[in-house]
């Protein structure tokens, strides 16, 4: 009985290790040689929670500059409440976008404001206009991306790649020229961090070409790693709540496997000295 008390607390011990844990993604950032600098990430761990402030910048640059080419198909207006704003603030910003509402008596099509239940509207009707404004290349959902070049290693976290830490170094890692005996055709650029290094968008960062309202420096790494921190949020918008239960679970466990090896060392001494176990 003792040996089962002990595999049921080393099992709780490790579900509850993988609550907190995080995401079992294994999908990871390679391709490129290029080795990815690691970014802290004040989310990052079992303990992280997001910074609110980079989210907001986050939302920004998407807004201003990566809009224009990809989704955010998942992603509605009223979740942006978890990124620090207000009803009435998610209100606006959603009424700053326009949506088809049907046709009116003479067959002309109309169009009603964004409402808070409404998803971030696409910038492409179909696939098609998408990849014939994009040099044939499709731009991908946002929703998602924040997670799919992600490896976290559980018990050594010194070896995990953060998706963040993916997408900052393509944001920052294009050269205008290729090393020598690397060809870029026409429509595409080197750049370090990609997995073929040759990729289809252009750079499309610049110092100072968003201006933060809360007066941060808008540097090309400052921005990548805002947009970066924003999309992996898209991705995970319930992680902070998962932490939390994660820890709840945590200190359960723990007082559960507690109580159960004094209940067990209870009994067994009870059995030892022939006692009735009533």
């Amino acid at each position: 009985m003792l040996g089962n008390i002990k595999k049921f607390g080393l099992m709780a011990l490790t579900v509850s290790a993988i609550a907190v844990g995080g995401t079992s993604v294994v999908n990871a950032a390679g391709g490129s040689s290029y080795p990815l600098k690691k970014h802290d990430w004040p989310h990052a761990g079992p303990f992280g929670t997001y910074d609110k402030a980079a989210l907001q910048r986050g939302l920004q640059v998407y807004k201003e500059v990566c809009s224009g080419c990809h989704s955010l198909d998942m992603v509605a207006f009223r979740e942006l409440t978890a990124l620090g704003y207000n009803v009435d603030e998610v209100k606006a910003f959603a009424a700053e976008y326009e949506f088809a509402a049907g046709f009116d008596d003479e067959g002309e099509e109309k169009y009603r404001k964004g409402q808070p239940q409404d998803y971030f509207p696409a910038p492409f009707a179909t696939e098609k206009e998408a990849r014939d404004s994009n040099n044939g290349a499709l731009p991908p959902d946002f929703s998602l991306l924040g997670k799919s070049r992600e490896h976290l290693s559980l018990f050594t976290p010194w070896n995990s790649i953060y998706g963040e830490d993916y997408l900052v170094g393509i944001l920052t890692t294009y050269h205008e020229e290729a090393p020598e005996g690397v060809e870029v055709a026409d429509g595409m650029y080197y750049n370090e961090a990609f997995p073929s290094n040759l990729i289809a968008m252009a750079p499309p960062l610049f110092d100072d070409m968003v201006e933060y309202a809360d007066g941060t420096p808008a540097t090309t790494l400052q921005m990548a790693k805002d947009v970066a921190t924003f999309m992996y949020w898209a991705a995970e918008p319930k992680m902070d709540e998962r932490k939390k239960m994660g820890l709840k679970v945590i200190i359960f466990m723990s007082i559960l496997t507690i109580m159960l090896y004094f209940v067990n060392r209870d009994v067994w001494r009870k059995i030892k000295k022939g006692d009735d176990l009533a």
